[in-house]
């Protein structure tokens, strides 16, 4: 017996010391939010206030100091955000991942980010402070790489730490623009149903401006002072294995002062962004005696594209112009090397391309291009026709001041230094919108803009020698669309067609009108918003436009062929105001029947693939309400019965039928328990977390959540059969700026300020964001040392 004690001793005693070495261990592995740190190259010391939610609070000597410290705790919470976002326009996710993303390095290769990263790095003034600022914030960023803690990740994946370079900063300013896309995962597809079915096939797809919804008009005021498969598949796809977020839409708005109770402006703005974990936003307070902003950073890049000070606020939306142009090449019937141009025969430029490959041999390539671009055949394998394509992209083909426009809008002390900062951004197109403490209001489109000859369908892919030509005729930014200061006391923009410019309307990939009605129709009623009324309207989850479509759809239902439930159901539906609240069972009825009408009508011509790829467009939210409302369309008659010709009356009858068996299936005849929270939740995914046996850990979530697609409080989710909705798109953060209280301003991030899964900030907003709550953005420096949780001062190491 006594030898059984002394064993149970020494096991007790490893198995205490493994339990010390793995705390010590996962000890080593957290951020520093306190005590002193030594910083090189600082003039001064750095004090870091970490408040209740892991927001820093940075007071420098100088922006140097300022923006130097800024990198290094952006890097101890975000490091593995970075080195993942850094990577996707050089092509460097195979390093990581393995062979599986491959495609997904080619196609961003063969985009050209990172060419484009390093030609703009090699002309920048070396001596201008935005590049003194932007290195200044990497060499924090590559001494925590030096002296800090190792992030989790990094052992999993057994990645090497690298330092942070200016061409990484562009890279990821790269991939931020490339996402904003829509046109690769529409014109393709497009031009696929054109081809196979004809073009009497695209009328009713509301690929074109739509002449009755709401546009967001403009005002020019003044200061009070192959197409076998889109392309989009691969991308899609292979970026949501490693939960890399997309920036989908937002809504903002900005009232002016004679509609709000306190006569000050009111500024709101919910960029939506694909969910991931960490999510897309860091939060940081940087104050100098010179400059002061509470921020939103990107991972990797230096300036706030989100901000306010005292002063002014902005924010932004997704523009979704057309920046993007896809072309059939014609190659020469019997030289490979050549494809013809408007002045003969040309050769393609042929580019060599290698990737690091985790675990395997390097992966060399190369690809063709011609004048217009990359020639995509060949690099996704998803782009099987013979024909040869190219892609067209503003964004690598102009030069790139993005940064410099970053640089000029954080340093703007009034509206028309603001405003002169926008012209430097010429992709992605962005909806920029602004408010500031003198009671200006304002929005202008930023992107780089060029007349459209009469006749170009910019959402198809062009034939030979017929597309758009490469000499543009670019318009001034002045003809942007844009609105100051508008007599109706406010500006927003929730991805909506703008009106026109130019003597014409600008082709994109616009939003249907539903949050834009919602958010006129909100702000229209009142004229004394306060911070809490616009609390309230930015977790707003009613349609105005979903209760339209049933009174369209019930026209074209047999009542006597409906039995009691269904006709219970359908008495619900007509009463129904279109929110979507967790407890609501017509919103579950109306998702599954709209899922169902849609299949029914397009899913017999198109296939069940290019049907899928239907659903990842914007277009296809766009035509849900119009075809609702149709009596007549070609699609739908159901090409699978040619002894039948099926009218809407059938789809809209079986459509219904069959969204009320599948709630039957799914959870019973008792319709109480058809509620929204059974199927609609949202789960904030982490790369590694992709992987099942570490999903608990990294993943955060999943929660059920009010709200649905095109309501203010906009949770995207794919359809499929499966009657469970998946939220992977909405609000990346909720922001309020009141200026007549500025130091109560308010905001919420959707799960935590930290990327690191041992930080107390790694989650501990997650349920808030999804009740709707908010919490302080603190400016008074009083009260954020009187209640910080810690505090981290950077000196400057000893020579």
């Amino acid at each position: 017996m006594g030898k059984f004690k002394i064993l149970g001793w020494i096991l007790l005693a490893i198995l205490g010391i493994f339990i010390l070495c793995g705390g010590i261990f996962i000890n080593s592995l957290t951020p520093t939010y306190e005590g002193e740190q030594q910083l090189s190259g600082l003039s001064e010391e750095v004090n870091v206030y970490y408040d209740t939610y892991g927001i820093p609070h940075i007071y420098g000597s100088t922006k140097k100091d300022a923006f130097k410290a800024m990198g290094y705790v952006h890097a101890q919470d975000r490091l593995w955000q970075m080195e993942l976002l850094r990577r996707v326009g050089r092509g460097g996710l195979s390093e990581i991942f393995g062979r599986d993303l491959v495609t997904t390095d080619q196609f961003f290769l063969s985009l050209g980010i990172d060419d484009a990263s390093l030609e703009t790095v090699a002309s920048l003034d070396m001596d201008h402070e935005m590049v003194q600022l932007a290195q200044a914030y990497l060499e924090g960023v590559n001494q925590f790489i030096l002296s800090g803690p190792t992030p989790l990740e990094f052992y999993l994946t057994g990645l090497k730490k690298e330092p942070f370079t200016l061409r990484d900063i562009y890279n990821t300013v790269g991939y931020m623009a490339f996402s904003f896309a829509m046109a690769h995962k529409t014109d393709p597809l497009l031009t696929n149903i054109k081809n196979q079915l004809g073009p009497e096939y695209l009328k009713d797809l509301e690929i074109n401006v739509d002449t009755s919804s709401i546009w967001i008009k403009n005002h020019k005021g003044f200061p009070n002072d192959s197409v076998q498969n889109t392309i989009a598949a691969m991308v899609s796809d292979a970026l949501g294995q490693i939960a890399l977020p997309f920036f989908e839409g937002s809504n903002s708005w900005v009232i002016s002062p004679t509609k709000t109770k306190n006569g000050k402006v009111i500024f709101a703005n919910d960029p939506h962004i694909g969910f991931s974990q960490p999510a897309v936003w860091y939060e940081a307070h940087v104050i100098t005696p010179t400059y002061e902003k509470y921020g939103y950073h990107m991972a990797g890049i230096p300036f706030p594209i989100l901000g306010h000070n005292r002063q002014l606020a902005y924010g932004m939306t997704m523009f979704e112009n057309d920046d993007v142009d896809f072309y059939f090449e014609e190659p020469h019937p019997s030289d490979s090397s050549k494809y013809k141009t408007l002045d003969g025969w040309s050769d393609y430029e042929m580019v060599s391309k290698t990737i690091k490959v985790k675990d395997s041999a390097d992966v060399s390539f190369n690809f063709k291009k011609t004048v217009h671009g990359p020639i995509l055949n060949g690099i996704a394998d998803q782009v099987t026709g013979e024909r040869p394509i190219s892609m067209s992209w503003i964004y690598t083909k102009e030069e790139n001041k993005v940064m410099h426009a970053l640089y000029d809008m954080i340093h703007a002390s009034n509206i028309q230094e603001f405003q002169s900062a926008l012209n430097n951004i010429h992709a992605p197109g962005l909806n920029i919108m602004y408010g500031d403490a003198k009671g200006n209001v304002a929005w202008w489109a930023t992107a780089k803009l060029y007349q459209i000859p009469d006749g170009f369908q910019t959402k198809m892919i062009y034939e030979p020698l017929a597309g758009l030509p490469l000499e543009r005729e670019y318009l001034d930014f002045s003809q942007n669309p844009q609105a100051i200061n508008p007599p109706w006391n406010y500006v927003y923009s929730a991805n909506n067609q703008p009106d026109s410019i130019a003597g014409m309307l600008y082709p994109g990939y616009y939003l249907p009108e539903n949050r834009a009605r919602r958010i006129v129709q909100l702000l229209e009623q009142k004229d004394d918003w306060d911070r809490e009324a616009v609390v309230e309207m930015i977790t707003d989850v009613t349609s105005p436009v979903h209760p339209e479509i049933v009174d369209n759809l019930v026209k074209s239902l047999d009542l006597k062929q409906l039995n009691n439930l269904q006709t219970k159901e359908l008495d619900a539906l007509v009463d129904w105001q279109g929110d979507y609240p967790l407890e609501s069972v017509e919103a579950n009825v109306f998702t599954r029947w709209i899922y169902h009408f849609l299949k029914n009508t397009f899913a017999d011509e198109l296939g069940e693939e290019l049907f899928a790829q239907v659903l990842e467009t914007h277009f296809h939210k766009r035509l849900i309400a119009p075809m609702a409302a149709k009596s007549n369309s070609i699609w739908w008659d159901d090409i699978g019965t040619p002894e039948v010709v099926e009218t809407k009356r059938e789809i809209v009858q079986k459509s219904f039928a069959q969204a009320l068996q599948s709630l039957e299936k799914d959870f019973g005849s008792n319709r109480n328990n058809w509620t929204w929270n059974k199927v609609h939740t949202v789960e904030h995914g982490h790369p590694i977390g992709q992987l099942a046996v570490f999903r608990s850990f990294f993943n955060v979530g999943p929660f059920p959540v009010d709200g649905t697609r095109e309501v203010i409080n906009n949770m995207y989710f794919d359809f499929d059969d499966t009657g469970l909705y998946n939220v992977s798109t909405g609000p990346s953060t909720r922001r309020i700026i009141d200026f007549s209280d500025i130091e109560n301003s308010i905001s919420i991030l959707p799960t935590g300020q930290s990327g690191n899964p041992f930080s107390p900030y790694y989650e501990d907003q997650a349920q808030m964001y999804v009740n709707g709550e908010f919490r302080k953005m603190m400016m008074n420096r009083e009260e954020i040392e009187a209640t910080s949780k810690s505090l981290l001062t950077f000196k400057p190491t000893q020579d």
